[in-house]
């Protein structure tokens, strides 16, 4: 079946940096486009960052370009989210999502992992 498993989330100051990890299994991954989202309580889910998955053509939300970085490895079926210079309101549950180029009803979320960042 299809699986999102994100890790890498925690606890970290205030300018300091975090990798997550999504690791995907059941489905054909260079398929499909992947992408990081993220909500903090009392908000709306928001799209962070997304890559494509043959091009590897990159989008990021206002707030974060500069810092996060979104990159993918297709033999090793994972995306990752580098995040540098974080700030307080990056604090939140960070998603992983995958859907396909063409058929867009295959989507698919992970479970989540809390990123919480102190001043």
């Amino acid at each position: 079946q299809v699986q999102l498993v994100e890790s890498g989330g925690g606890l970290v100051q205030a300018g300091g940096s975090l990798r997550l990890s999504c690791a995907a299994s059941g489905f054909t991954f260079s398929l499909y486009s992947m992408s990081w989202y993220r909500q903090a309580p009392g908000k709306e889910r928001e799209l962070v960052a997304a890559i494509t998955g043959i091009s590897w053509r990159t989008n990021y939300a206002d707030s974060v370009k500069g810092r996060f970085t979104i990159s993918r490895d297709n033999a090793k079926k994972t995306v990752y989210l580098q995040m540098n210079s974080l700030k307080p309101e990056d604090t939140a549950v960070y998603y992983c999502n995958a859907v396909h180029q063409t058929l867009t009803n295959l989507n698919y979320w992970g479970q989540g992992t809390q990123v919480t960042v102190s001043s």
